[in-house]
């Protein structure tokens, strides 16, 4: 049993985390080149979508702002947003560039790698969706977390700037320590408004004589969240992980859901999007 785990036991610590802030890694894979993208036709639009047929400029642009990203260059990214910005989430394109200015402050090692889902077409604009993983080392600015992120989403461009982005899903893993937990979690990505559900995060691997602290999480996504770091009290478990049932909200919307796992070699912290529908 180590020190830490007994001072937790002992003084039920609360740890704050930038959960909601670490989960602002927004896909970044749009610009101007996509006003050269094909004509609207039923056909030329399945084409579009098909690896093969995806226009080099595109390509091109998808790996530049990568790169902008992967720099932590805010301006380099902000280009490509239009000054009407909106997302699902409630964001601006202030609280945009305030968020990512926020983030990369505190990870300024993380890695963007897009790919290309799907694009099409549509009106006067482009919907296009994308999946993209982001990777950060531990650092000294991070408080030595790693982190591994994977989120689709939708965005539409009109001339020439993405004016309008939505999550579809994402998934976030924050580990520190020299054997963090192993978690498998285990949660519908989609519920009805005032469905219950359920939410397990089990740790894999045998605890030996070890003790686990641990806390679930559940909060309504909301703009200002992005920003302002959540409290999270661990308490003792007294098995192999977290076994929680929760309700939907009676309204749609988005939520976020976590579960933080700590043992005497390291901690993890896992987050998903639930969306809630009618």
């Amino acid at each position: 049993m180590t020190n830490i785990i007994l001072l937790l036991i002992r003084h039920q610590r609360k740890l704050t985390t930038s959960i909601w802030l670490i989960l602002f890694l927004l896909t970044f894979g749009l610009s101007s080149g996509w006003q050269r993208a094909q004509a609207s036709t039923p056909q030329q639009v399945a084409q579009a979508s098909t690896p093969q047929n995806v226009p080099a400029d595109l390509k091109n642009l998808l790996t530049q702002i990568d790169a902008a990203a992967s720099q932590g260059n805010i301006n380099g990214v902000m280009q490509f947003y239009s000054p009407n910005f909106t997302h699902g989430d409630g964001l601006n394109r202030k609280t945009l560039e305030k968020a990512l200015t926020s983030l990369w402050q505190r990870y300024p090692n993380l890695r963007y790698s897009t790919q290309l889902k799907s694009w099409k077409t549509e009106g006067n604009g482009l919907i296009a969706e994308t999946i993209t993983s982001i990777t950060g080392s531990p650092s000294a600015n991070s408080n030595n977390l790693a982190l591994n992120a994977t989120i689709t989403s939708r965005q539409r461009v009109t001339g020439a700037k993405i004016v309008r982005q939505d999550v579809l899903s994402e998934r976030t893993l924050l580990t520190s320590g020299s054997k963090p937990p192993q978690v498998d979690i285990k949660l519908p990505q989609q519920v009805k408004v005032g469905q219950k559900y359920t939410f397990d995060a089990i740790v894999k691997e045998p605890l030996g004589d070890d003790f686990l602290l641990g806390s679930a999480l559940e909060e309504p996504i909301q703009a200002d969240k992005y920003l302002n770091p959540t409290s999270v009290d661990l308490q003792l478990l007294t098995s192999g992980g977290l076994f929680k049932t929760g309700q939907a909200p009676s309204t749609p919307g988005s939520q976020w859901v976590s579960a933080v796992i700590l043992r005497g070699s390291g901690l993890t912290m896992v987050t998903q999007r639930l969306q809630v529908v009618k």
